[in-house]
This record gives C-alpha cells, structure tokens and sequence, in this order.
C-alpha cells in the first residue's frame, strides 16, 4: 500500500487564463518542459493543439469539464481553445523537477499545409477530433511518450518527421487507447473578469473542500446572488458548482481508499462529508460503487481507470 502523503487541494484555485504561446523561430512548432509548480501550470487556453506528458507525480487533470487522476505516462492531446490543468498532489514547499513535456502546434500552419500537401489532412482531422480532449493509454501512450521526447531532442527536417511520426501514432490509436475526456467542446474564451470569478470560487471550493463548501458563500465573495452565481458557473466552468464538489470529493475519497488503509468512516469525514450515508449515496453515484466494493475492486484490478490514482 502506498503510504498516505499530506493533504493538499487538488486544485489551486486557478481559472482558464488565455495563454500567449511565444513561437519559436527556428520550429513551426512549440517543444518544451517545465517543473511543477510553475507559472506555465495553470488553469489556461490558446488557439495551439497542444500534446501533454507528465514524467512523474500524480494528481488531479482538468481537461475542459473533466476532472480525473493522472500519474506518470499521462499522454493527453489537447484541442484548440480548451481549457486544461494538471495539479499534482504536493508535500508542502515539495518541487517536482521536469514534471511536464508539451508539444504545442498551430493548428492553422497545419491547415495550410494541408492544401498543398494532401497528407497533412490527417493531421488536421486529428486535431478536430480533440475538441474535447483525448487521453491516450496502454501502448499508444508509450510510443507517443518516447517521441515526443525525441521531438524536443531534434531539430530542422528530424523535427519535423518526429512531429508527424507522433501525430500519426495518435492519430493511428486503437480505440482501447483512446478517451474522450471533456463532455462538451470548448465555448468561447473568457473574459479577465470572469476568469478571476471562476478563479476565486475554484480556490473557495478546494480550501474548504475537507469541511463546509456552500454556494451562498461562494456567491458573497464574488459579489454576486448564489442564483446567477450557480448559473455563471455552470457556463464559464463547464461543470455545476455542486457537481465540480461532488467530484473532488469523491476522488479524493478514492484516493485515500486507493493509498491507505484507514476505515471508510474516517474516509468519509476527511472528504468532506458529514455522515455515512450521504457519502456512499455520492460515492455510488460517481462510481457506481460503494467505497468498500471500490476499496476492493483496487486490490483485484477492476477498478474504473478514470478513478484511480
């Protein structure tokens, strides 16, 4: 059993930033790394297709609406405009060195080339598929894993032959490989306003998330009714404000269950709920299992693979 580590939120509270994605000048696309945490580790979107690896940690991804655990070999393409952030589950002052490798690529350039050079459609149709963000696993992952590495180690026409070596790994995943996260495509960008009101209730819900989380609250400190709040929300966020704390409890609670061997009782009191019932009644509802039964379906490899970290 892995041992428990120190509680921490799952989320820091950060909303979809519209991210510039400097170009580089000697590549038509964009290859680089950074640690975690970073500034580039935020909830944010750009117009670029963007491919993601994390190398190590484990945490919670947020791809659009979909929240759901990742650990290392995390291959995600993610479509243009949709927002993304992948939290790790941090000691605190705890740094994680070179936890992200992302490809990002300007889906117009591609569109462009497609006209001239017909084999380039693919790619393109590749990149309309993940509008809502695919996640790639089992042997997919590891060969897209080791070339994306392998695109930030070339340069010049090698470059651009891993590019399209990866793009065509993904694009050639068989459907055991491959899910869709998000269960809606992109909307339109934020506002700076409204980013900074989804900003500040994401941080409310994640700092409160072991005790009292309430919508009343949450509209006071962004000034606004709980009903345009709760409306609000489910529009810029792309998740109900009572659904998004449903689920981050829950998957903490799976968490624990997964990492420790503490009683169910003690589980369901530090995820935030206030009694037994209530807690298997949403357990069951997000798992379509009861804590125990999941505790259980971790030990003989049934579990749901969205769930467990």
């Amino acid at each position: 059993m892995i041992p428990e580590r120190a509680a921490s939120t799952p989320l820091s509270g950060r909303s979809p930033a519209a991210e510039i994605v400097v170009p580089d000048l000697s590549s038509s696309v964009r290859w680089h790394q950074h640690d975690f945490p970073h500034p580039l580790a935020r909830w944010h979107t750009h117009p670029e297709v963007e491919v993601h690896l994390i190398r190590r940690s484990s945490g919670l991804a947020f791809v659009g609406d979909h929240i759901g655990p990742f650990k290392p070999g995390h291959v995600v393409l993610v479509g243009s405009h949709l927002p993304h952030n992948w939290i790790s589950d941090l000691d605190p002052g705890e740094l994680v060195e070179g936890r992200d490798v992302v490809l990002q690529i300007d889906p117009a350039r591609i569109d462009r080339l497609a006209e001239d050079l017909p084999e380039a459609a693919e790619a393109t149709a590749l990149f309309e598929s993940a509008d809502r963000g695919i996640e790639y696993t089992g042997h997919t992952a590891a060969r897209a894993a080791v070339e994306l590495e392998l695109v930030g180690a070339s340069r010049g026409l090698h470059r651009l032959h891993r590019v399209f070596g990866l793009l065509g790994i993904l694009a050639d995943a068989p459907r055991p490989d491959r899910r869709i996260l998000s269960r809606a495509p992109a909307g339109a960008p934020l506002d700076a306003p409204a980013q900074r009101k989804v900003d500040t209730v994401l941080r409310y819900i994640t700092d409160n998330l072991g005790g009292e989380v309430r919508l009343d609250e949450a509209a006071r400190i962004v000034g606004m009714t709980p009903s345009a709040l709760s409306r609000f929300f489910l529009r810029a966020a792309g998740c109900g404000f009572a659904d998004t704390v449903r689920r981050l409890r829950v998957i903490r609670a799976c968490t624990m269950l997964f990492r420790t061997d503490r009683p169910v009782a003690e589980i369901c009191f530090e995820a935030g709920y206030q009694n037994l019932s209530n807690f298997n009644r949403q357990f069951r509802a997000e798992t379509g299992m009861t804590p125990r039964d999941y505790r259980r379906s971790i030990r003989t490899g049934t579990a749901r693979a969205d769930l467990v970290i």
